[in-house]
């Protein structure tokens, strides 16, 4: 990287290097192990399903090798530079991969589980060989274990199309967990409240921001804690709308947030509440769940560039993702 040159917010972690050792040793094998596969099955890709997995697409259209984009954001360091397309989520050109990829790089931030990536870019993404070769059901439970309670806290349910009953049985071809047995590598779990533990940064604010109905800068009048959520209560001063969204003039006139299952878990931003804050949420059932939350802080090129930003970007649709 050039002397200078901002590291990206998704940069690999620690730990990433044994993750792309163990990817590539494992997709070497994958090859060796299909190296006889004879040529009038050299594309029957997509045809091919594994007796756990029945729920895929016949594609008629021969799929291709192709790079994995800078701009895929979730997946362009995962270890191996190549995919398929269509890959193994009904995704048929780049542009849907990156629409739909693109909702999950929040969650890849939260560190929910060392193999969040591995796993999500195995469907998003698939490496390139003659075969598909699925995430193990495994891997599967263990990142849904760690990552689901994260989701539940912004009103996503663990979604439908990675329901793990789907994918293989360890003893089958399938790609196995990177870090089991080996949690020294692992990236440290964060124990603060998901929507307080964000960097003010502005590539970070946008992806909150796109996946939010609403943005606000606001002023909090008072926390408190109500069956085992945290409760925002917002001032009846002026607030500033960034992004109305699912707000109608009734919300905004008693503007309640909740942060989901979060009465215990530390954030620094609500321990003065002195000061505006930069307010991001979803509507959930009639209830309004934050998602981010930043100190206003005047003085930082990150919001003040992310803010100008909110006038003029256009963001993607994300809400198929989770249906």
């Amino acid at each position: 990287m050039a002397q200078g040159q901002k590291s990206p917010r998704w940069a690999l972690t620690q730990g990433s290097f044994s993750v792309a050792l163990g990817l590539s040793l494992f997709f070497l094998l994958v090859l060796l192990l299909t190296a006889t596969v004879s040529a009038a099955d050299e594309y029957d890709y997509y045809s091919w399903q594994s007796d756990n997995f029945h729920n895929g697409r016949f594609y008629t259209k021969q799929p291709q090798c192709v790079d994995i984009p800078a701009d895929l954001r979730l997946c362009h360091n995962v270890g191996y530079k190549k995919m398929r397309l269509p890959n193994l989520l009904d995704h048929e050109t780049m542009p849907e991969v990156k629409q739909q990829a693109g909702s999950w790089v929040p969650l890849l931030a939260k560190r929910c589980h060392a193999d969040t990536q591995v796993f999500l870019c195995s469907l998003f993404a698939p490496v390139c060989l003659d075969r598909p070769i699925y995430p193990c059901r495994s891997l599967c439970e263990a990142v849904r274990d760690s990552c689901a309670p994260v989701m539940e806290t912004y009103g996503f349910p663990w979604p439908e199309m990675l329901t793990c009953d789907k994918f293989p049985i360890d003893n089958d071809l399938c790609i196995p967990m990177q870090f089991a047995g080996n949690h020294a590598t692992q990236p440290p779990v964060s124990k603060v409240c998901p929507p307080c533990d964000n960097e003010l940064k502005a590539d970070n604010i946008m992806e909150h921001y796109c996946a939010s109905d609403f943005a606000l800068k606001m002023k909090i009048k008072e926390v408190k804690k109500e069956k085992g959520d945290r409760k925002l209560i917002a001032a009846q001063k002026k607030k500033k709308v960034l992004k109305q969204g699912v707000l109608r003039k009734k919300d905004l006139k008693k503007l309640t947030l909740y942060i989901k299952n979060g009465a215990n878990c530390p954030c620094s931003q609500l321990d003065s509440l002195g000061s505006n804050f930069l307010i991001m949420g979803r509507k959930v059932d009639q209830q309004l769940l934050l998602m981010s939350i930043h100190k206003w802080d005047k003085k930082s090129k990150e919001l003040k560039f992310a803010i100008k930003y909110m006038k003029s970007h256009q963001c993607p649709t994300y809400h198929t993702v989770f249906q």
